[in-house]
C-alpha cells in the first residue's frame, strides 16, 4: 500500500511531524534553496532541486514535516496565478479531510 498524503495547512502541521503531507499555498518568499508558502499561515519548505516556484503563484507540495514544522519537499506543481485559485475552497477542504479522517488517512496512535 502506497503512502497516503493527507492535505494540511498551517495550523494541522504538528499532528503530522515526521510525516509526508500534501500543501496548498500561496508562495510568498523565494530565497535560495527555502521559500515561504501561504496555506493558512506561513510555512518555511526546503525545496529540491526540481522544484521551480514562482512568486504570487499557488503550488502544491508534497513533502515531510520537520521537527521545526518546516516541510522538506519532495515533490511540487505550480498551479499557476494564485487568482485561478479559490483557497476558501481548499481550507473546507483540508478540514473535511480531517474531520472525516478515516476516508483519507490513518490517525496515528
Amino acid at each position: 500500500m502506497t503512502e497516503s498524503t493527507p492535505r494540511v495547512n498551517a495550523p494541522y502541521l504538528e499532528q503530522f511531524s515526521h510525516q509526508t503531507v500534501r500543501i496548498l499555498g500561496k508562495v510568498r518568499q523565494l530565497r535560495g534553496e527555502q521559500a515561504t508558502i501561504d496555506a493558512g499561515g506561513q510555512i518555511q519548505v526546503h525545496l529540491n532541486r526540481d522544484a521551480h516556484l514562482q512568486l504570487n503563484h499557488a503550488v502544491e507540495i508534497i513533502g515531510k514535516v520537520q521537527n521545526d514544522l518546516s516541510v522538506k519537499v519532495m515533490a511540487s506543481t505550480d498551479m499557476g496565478p494564485e487568482g485561478n485559485i479559490d483557497f476558501n475552497a481548499v481550507d473546507a477542504v483540508v478540514d473535511a479531510t480531517h474531520r472525516y479522517n478515516q476516508i483519507f488517512y490513518e490517525k496515528e496512535q
